[in-house]
């Protein structure tokens, strides 16, 4: 039947438009399940040990046990929000936006040094608002990061001018980066800087650049360590935790407490740990900023080696899916874009993990979708949209 009424044979425009949801190469059926799921459980885990590390603290909670879960669950909800806010918009729409997105991000992150910039844990990175909300804008410096550099650095090679980036491209792409990596040095936010050089030299290794660049970065990155260290541009909280960090028995009571508690209660989980709510160290409250920088710590004492080793394979499940759409990615653009976010989220995961084992040094950086805060997990669920949409906008297979 022909005309406007029906654009199905034989179904009316509303069954049309079901059709079309349950076809073949809908959107729904492209999207990467795997990995939605596992970064769906991994969040739905970190509400469980945000509960068990903040139930019993009333200095904290606000006298309301429920007052974290509660934050956290909406957290999350806001989050698979803008993760199909950006699947609706696709990557390639907010590569037109990246001077938009990059200018907003700079501008937050100047905020932060203006006095609307509040001071938490020695660092200076949040803007607090009324109410008990606060952004730590620094989180969606990565995502603009990683738009703007791979925004230039595909330019020509997408157009079909150039098989790989030139060096001018790639100066013009770290000239991007550079300037809000200074701005979180200022503030100081050495961790989040750390993560930024990750996503930086995965960029760079995805997109084809001289790997003259790869090895001139790491040596720079060396020589601008000792420089910082000469200089005494870190603070004092900051040498004392890499102090402890190389030394664990420095100061037990002071700089390596938190380290110390944080090994003692992965050690006592075991194999299956002492259960859920049931953990003596969380329930004790002995390890400091648990329901953020060392929420790993719950999961190996309460749910043990097998609880930690599921975040773990979770996260695997995730990386291992990112690095299939950057592969499967039919321009450089979306390549480089899924390969930034696998480099941001494996260098923050094992640096998180490193620390509660004692095998990093602490740096403050969120167990990605796990630890609890509102700017983290809305930065990682927008990543996880712009992963989703390279692989939706991919052509389908016959």
């Amino acid at each position: 039947m022909t005309g406007n009424s029906f654009s199905v044979s034989g179904y009316g425009p509303e069954r049309a438009g079901w059709t079309r949801i349950f076809a073949r190469d809908s959107l729904t059926r492209r999207l990467d399940w795997p990995m939605l799921l596992a970064a769906l459980v991994l969040s739905l885990l970190g509400s469980l040990l945000v509960y068990s590390a903040t139930r019993n603290r009333t200095e904290i909670n606000q006298g309301d046990q429920y007052y974290f879960l509660v934050r956290h669950l909406m957290n999350l909800g806001i989050g698979l929000a803008l993760m199909i806010g950006t699947i609706w918009l696709g990557h390639r729409a907010l590569r037109n936006a990246v001077p938009v997105l990059y200018g907003l991000s700079l501008l937050g992150v100047l905020l932060v040094l203006t006095p609307l910039g509040a001071t938490i844990n020695g660092s200076r990175n949040w803007i607090v608002f009324g109410g008990g909300f606060s952004l730590q804008p620094a989180e969606f410096v990565k995502i603009s990061i990683i738009l703007g550099m791979a925004m230039i650095l595909a330019a020509r090679v997408d157009a079909g001018d150039k098989p790989y980036p030139d060096h001018r491209t790639v100066v013009q792409a770290l000239g991007l980066a550079t300037v809000p990596i200074l701005i979180v040095l200022l503030m100081p936010d050495l961790g989040t800087v750390l993560a930024m050089v990750a996503i930086i030299l995965g960029v760079l290794l995805a997109s084809g650049a001289s790997n003259r660049w790869i090895f001139g970065l790491l040596t720079a990155g060396v020589i601008g360590c000792v420089a910082i260290w000469q200089l005494h541009i870190l603070d004092e909280y900051q040498i004392n935790r890499f102090a402890a960090f190389a030394n664990p028995d420095l100061d037990p009571a002071g700089v390596g407490y938190n380290t110390n508690q944080a090994r003692i209660a992965i050690g006592s989980g075991g194999l299956t740990g002492a259960g859920l709510f049931h953990g003596s160290q969380t329930t004790g409250q002995f390890v400091p900023e648990q329901q953020t920088d060392f929420v790993f710590t719950v999961a190996g004492e309460e749910l043990g080696f097998v609880g930690a080793g599921l975040i773990v394979l979770l996260l695997g499940v995730v990386l291992w899916r990112a690095c299939r759409i950057a592969r499967d990615s039919t321009e450089l653009y979306g390549t480089v874009v899924a390969a930034g976010i696998v480099a941001w989220f494996a260098f923050q995961a094992f640096e998180n993990i490193g620390m509660t084992l004692g095998i990093m040094p602490v740096t403050g950086l969120p167990l990605p979708f796990v630890s609890y805060g509102g700017s983290s997990m809305f930065a990682v669920w927008v990543a996880v949209g712009l992963l989703q949409s390279i692989k939706v906008q991919r052509p389908m297979s016959a």
